[in-house]
């Protein structure tokens, strides 16, 4: 009999397939979409229902799987399916990290990253009137889909491409392989299901007759094709790319953004962009990245685990590395490169610089050519800019060093030694000129030049 909804709800991602068409030494499930594995996005989905258990089946890259799972997602439980002997056994391996678990269970795809939770809400409330909810799709080509086999909207059966008749082919209604159905119910329904079928493996589809046969209600709700894109292939994953890109772009303008070309820009699962923020052509947002409203990133740009501040510039043509933080209304410029840096509020660094390992202080000034030298080696140091300081181009900051609140630097210095506040440091060499000596050097390398002609 249905049970009222919602309930508690505990998630079953299966994850132990070979997926030996991507040819890859990577496990499928790992496999990147906008930064982040393919099996990150079908949890932050499931997520949505506010799970009490999440199970993952692994199987293949077993270990490689769980290790990344600890680090994304420590509250996962994984199980392993150690034969791959079909879908029903998949799941029928959760069993014993469900015992005892009073609810509903939804079984999810780690390769299947694109459904929505607006979906997974409908398939919930759907268990208010249904034993089985699965979901399905109209498919423009259904070629290797089950399909589902419906009498108004009792689902009858649910047939497997291979195993279909040529009537049953023309069905379009097609199964996405996702389910929602009482735990315990599924288990026990799971234990019945057999290996009758062309390719010898327990089918979770089957339960929808097996059900059937019991005098349970099962049923399908839709959704778009788009969302039940599966990954099997290189190929795939391309197109699995291409479109999470177009869904985060649109997300980013809905927001109020303003992409100039946005269907250059490069952006990761956890991007995060602030309205009036402007980001223009090519710029390429890594993993972790936030832009608070207002800032502009100019073209061409490398961002990664960095943070921009409200009115901040980055570009062109600039690179935030790990740990890059950037004030307000600070200015990063063309080919400047910042790691593991706080530029201040106001900062300017404008040209072809490097700041690593470092704090510059609000309204400083940092000329071109400028470099921190922040590794000797062996260990990373660290250097320290005060306020309102100007930084003379060319600068080599040998870290650790320290230069004060208003204090200079005169250009094409080798700072070593901490610069007191207000001070001017000036460190190179005295200059010394030579008379005529351009001239007659100049003179004999093309006296040179031709002889070594006539050779």
């Amino acid at each position: 009999m249905a049970q009222n909804s919602p309930r508690p709800i505990a998630l079953i991602v299966l994850a132990a397939g070979a997926g030996t068409r991507m040819k890859s030494d990577l496990p499928k499930p790992l496999h990147p979409i906008g930064g982040a594995p393919m099996i990150a996005h079908a949890l932050a989905a499931g997520r949505a229902l506010e799970p009490a258990r999440i199970v993952v089946v692994t199987g293949h890259g077993a270990e490689a799987v769980e290790t990344a799972l600890d680090e994304i997602a420590p509250e996962v439980v994984c199980v392993r399916q150690d034969r791959q002997l079909g879908t029903g056994h998949a799941v029928l391996q959760a069993a014993p990290a469900l015992e005892g678990f009073e609810g509903d269970a939804v079984v999810l795809y780690a390769d299947t990253p694109f459904v929505s939770a607006a979906t997974l809400r409908s398939m919930q409330a759907a268990r208010a009137d249904h034993d089985i909810v699965v979901l399905g799709f109209r498919a423009a080509d259904p070629g290797r889909y089950g399909r589902l086999l419906m009498e108004g909207e009792r689902l009858v059966r649910i047939v497997e491409a291979k195993d279909a008749t040529p009537e049953q082919l023309g069905i379009d209604l097609c199964n996405s392989g996702l389910l929602a159905a009482d735990a315990g119910q599924l288990m026990s329904l799971l234990a019945q299901v057999e290996t009758d079928n062309a390719a010898g493996e327990y089918y979770l589809t089957d339960l929808a007759e097996i059900a059937a046969s019991q005098g349970l209600s099962a049923t399908a709700i839709l959704c778009s094709e788009a969302e039940t894109l599966g990954i099997n292939s290189r190929a795939e994953l391309a197109a699995a790319e291409a479109q999470f890109q177009r869904l985060k772009r649109a997300e980013l303008l809905d927001n109020g953004v303003t992409m100039t070309a946005p269907e250059t820009v490069i952006l990761s699962a956890d991007t995060w962009v602030g309205r009036d923020a402007t980001v223009e052509p090519y710029v390429v947002f890594g993993p972790s990245v936030t832009v608070e409203s207002g800032a502009t990133i100019r073209a061409f740009s490398h961002l990664e685990a960095a943070h921009v501040s409200a009115g901040a510039i980055v570009g062109p043509y600039a690179r935030l590395r790990p740990g890059a933080e950037i004030g307000n209304d600070a200015h990063i410029g063309n080919f400047v490169e910042v790691k593991a840096a706080r530029i201040g509020e106001g900062a300017k660094v404008n040209h072809l610089t490097y700041i690593g390992d470092a704090e510059i202080g609000d309204r400083t000034n940092v000329g071109a050519g400028t470099v921190t030298c922040n590794y000797d080696g062996v260990f990373k140091h660290r250097t320290v800019i005060g306020k309102d300081t100007f930084i003379g181009s060319d600068t080599m900051l040998v870290a650790p060093v320290r230069v004060g609140d208003k204090a200079m630097t005169a250009s094409g210095s080798v700072i070593t030694r901490d610069v007191p506040d207000g001070a001017m440091a000036l460190a190179r060499a005295k200059q010394v000129d030579k008379p005529g000596l351009a001239i007659r050097l100049m003179t004999r390398l093309r006296e040179a030049k031709a002889a070594r002609a006539k050779d």
